[in-house]
């Protein structure tokens, strides 16, 4: 009986802990498909703008660079001109800067597929939908980490000296700075494989909720737990065919089992009138015969 409340109980507070991850997982699913969101803008961003470094007080010239564009100030002039089209690589400056043009642009498409996919959270099992951009955004973190390293290996071409001077090499960029949309992509990064690790949470979690779930509560039967619970009559029944149905949610407490235990002394110990009756006509094969029967009296 004792195990039958434990599993009872076991079974409530595991309903309460499941509404309340449920009601949890709900609000950081939120948080994390709005925060993707905000990160496909940001790849975007980063790979449109011109500004991953460009030049400061102490610069040589006027410019900036991006990964397929860069512009600088034509000499004798007060306009700026940009050079570079996404359609034609061989305009890239150099191949550091086609190499980092094509991995953020495959970070770009990928995480875009997994702010499509989130469209799938209507149809299928979230566990399901979680893997599958949790994927897509590792996998889109590592294109840009790829192009982020990629892109300062152009550091030592000509256009990019004339800008930032002779002094400017591979992952040192002479007299220029880093812009703002270099910065804003190295923290794209660190973001991207924080809502990677947090989509991969969210589905092992809810798998592991799921295999974790009590069994549900079933009818069960008192005697099936105790048989003292049971007299003659009603164990017959229990065992029967036809089974008196008793729901044990938890225990009648000790007042009712020493009532139960006084009747079923009360019933054995006391030879009363009825019952005596009741037993020689049970047993008549004892109390009727002919010749030489005898006659037990109980």
């Amino acid at each position: 009986m004792v195990k039958s409340v434990a599993h009872v109980d076991y079974i409530e507070s595991s309903q309460v802990y499941t509404s309340n991850y449920l009601r949890s997982s709900k609000a950081v699913g939120v948080l994390w498909g709005v925060f993707t969101f905000c990160f496909a803008i940001i790849d975007v961003v980063v790979f449109i703008q011109p500004q991953w470094i460009g030049d400061t007080v102490e610069s040589k010239g006027t410019g900036y660079f991006g990964l397929w564009k860069h512009c600088s100030l034509v000499q004798g002039g007060q306009e700026i001109v940009c050079k570079g089209q996404l359609e034609d690589f061989s305009t890239i400056s150099n191949p550091a800067f086609r190499a980092a043009t094509v991995f953020v642009g495959l970070s770009v498409i990928v995480i875009l597929l997994c702010v499509c996919s989130m469209l799938f959270f209507f149809f299928f099992n979230s566990s399901t939908v979680y893997h599958v951009c949790g994927w897509l955004q590792m996998f889109s973190g590592a294109f840009l980490i790829v192009g982020v390293l990629a892109f300062p290996a152009g550091w030592d071409d000509p256009s990019v000296q004339e800008i930032c001077g002779p002094a400017s090499r591979d992952f040192y960029p002479g007299q220029c700075g880093l812009r703002w949309a270099y910065i804003l992509a190295i923290i794209g990064v660190a973001d991207i494989l924080v809502l990677a690790a947090l989509a991969f949470t969210l589905a092992v979690r809810h798998v592991k909720l799921l295999s974790l779930q009590p069994y549900p509560v079933t009818a069960i039967y008192k005697g099936e737990n105790n048989q003292g619970y049971l007299n003659d009559d009603r164990r017959r029944s229990v065992t029967g065919p036809n089974q008196t149905l008793m729901m044990v949610s938890r225990p009648a407490g000790n007042a009712a089992a020493a009532s139960d235990i006084n009747d079923r002394m009360s019933e054995y110990s006391h030879r009363t009138g009825r019952s005596q009756h009741s037993t020689l006509a049970y047993r008549s094969e004892y109390n009727t015969g002919g010749g030489g029967g005898h006659h037990y009296r109980l």
